[in-house]
């Protein structure tokens, strides 16, 4: 199904190169198709990441769980099960999406089944309360990750197969900059128009909205053109699944990759104690709708810049990315303990710090996105996309050991903990190769 001239001519604007129909890394069937399924899989990647900010374990979910009453040793399991329970599981998924010829059907079915625990979920908050509220909701949000990993598995193969080399990351900005001013749109409504925090009815509205961004999303993919691919090696998926641990070991490349990306993690794991910091100054509903409007601004104005970097060096985008999130966290702590202001004014200066965090923290994503993809090809990339994630994921059931050490050092001391971890991931950004050229 080919696309309106307009919209050919749209593509070709974004790629601002004569040559659009480049295509390198895809099979040759697909070149006619590019321009298509390039919008295809942007609008879709929109309509989930917005999905992914309306229903955000820490904020959405976690004011929910307070609403219906629910323990506050539940609402700690939120993000450890979203995060985790969707790259774990990878490694056995990546096993039987080998074995399909086309995997955007893997994409589709792992939608609907997001879109159904969503639904689940606001019904589960509508209708209970207290603790059967909270593990409800908890056994939905499993589900929803698991079938979040899914997606997450297939998505990138099907990018790799349908989306040329030096397209990939703008396509990546491009999603990331639509979502991010859509929730920008959602942070500025939080600050004008703040719900009732007793409004349990909002927050199942929400989420039954968030489910149908993902059904519309799954419709879309329908519409793209995939060409079959390799079904080799998806025979026994555990067998198979440890067998790829070995790229671990025996990948030298990808393995720098995997450890550079757990390093970078700061850039996700610091979030929180901006705003926990912000907190102690000024707890006020308008502060929070501040951090929401300087996320979503931040992805906005920011990820298409780092696509286009991506395309040319994603190695580049990871090193500044990190750099910029690394030495944020110091300066940071440094003017909110040493530098006297006037309070209002020293609150408004976490909310400034998150934005800049943010953009740091849109090129990590589009950087490490990008540079999988970009690595390998073929069923490759799936087995670097599951086991990355699957020791990512891991890892992140980790981090759970950093409340305790937050209550010993406190909110600026994870800051300046996590800044160092992270200026240890953007040196070794430096050993990574270049899989652009």
């Amino acid at each position: 199904m080919p696309l309106p001239a307009d919209m050919d001519q749209l593509y070709s604007s974004l790629m601002e190169e004569e040559d659009t129909r480049v295509c390198k890394d895809i099979p040759e069937s697909a070149c006619s198709n590019v321009p298509q399924n390039f919008f295809r899989q942007v609008a879709a990647t929109t309509l989930t990441s917005l999905g992914d900010t309306l229903t955000n374990p820490k904020t959405t979910l976690a004011w929910l769980m307070g609403i219906v009453g629910a323990p506050v040793a539940l609402v700690a399991w939120l993000v450890p099960i979203r995060e985790s329970g969707s790259m774990l599981p990878q490694l056995f998924i990546a096993a039987y999406v080998r074995q399909m010829q086309k995997r955007k059907r893997v994409w589709i079915v792992g939608s609907l089944i997001q879109a159904a625990a969503l639904l689940a979920m606001g019904a589960a908050a509508w209708l209970s309360t207290g603790l059967l509220a909270g593990l409800l909701i908890l056994g939905c949000l499993v589900v929803f990750s698991l079938a979040r990993g899914l997606c997450s598995v297939a998505s990138k193969d099907v990018i790799g197969k349908t989306v040329p080399k030096t397209r990939r990351g703008r396509l990546n900005g491009l999603a990331s900059s639509l979502s991010g001013w859509l929730a920008l749109a959602f942070g500025i409504y939080c600050m004008i128009w703040p719900p009732a925090d007793d409004n349990t009815l909002f927050y199942a509205a929400l989420l039954v909205i968030s489910a149908l961004l993902w059904v519309a999303a799954s419709l879309i993919y329908t519409l793209i053109d995939e060409a079959p691919g390799a079904t080799e090696g998806g025979e026994n998926a555990v067998r198979q699944a440890l067998g790829k641990i070995s790229l671990l070991r025996d990948d030298a490349p990808f393995r720098r990759f995997v450890i550079t990306r757990a390093l970078l993690l700061c850039s996700a794991l610091s979030a929180p104690y901006y705003v926990l910091l912000g907190q102690e100054l000024n707890s006020s509903l308008g502060m929070l709708g501040a951090f929401l409007v300087a996320n979503g601004l931040a992805s906005s104005l920011s990820a298409m810049f780092w696509g286009r970097m991506a395309d040319k060096s994603s190695k580049q985008v990871l090193i500044r990315a990190a750099f910029l999130a690394s030495l944020l966290g110091p300066a940071v702590v440094a003017v909110h303990l040493w530098v006297e202001l006037p309070q209002m004014i020293h609150a408004w200066l976490f909310p400034v710090a998150f934005f800049v965090l943010g953009i740091a923290h849109a090129g990590v994503r589009v950087g490490r996105k990008t540079y999988v993809l970009d690595m390998a090809g073929g069923n490759k990339r799936t087995d670097y996309v599951a086991v990355g994630n699957s020791i990512i994921g891991l890892l992140l059931l980790f981090t759970g050991l950093f409340g305790l050490l937050s209550s010993l050092i406190g909110a600026a001391g994870m800051l300046v903990l996590l800044s160092a971890i992270g200026l240890a991931g953007a040196l070794l950004s430096f050993t990574l190769n270049d899989v652009q050229s």
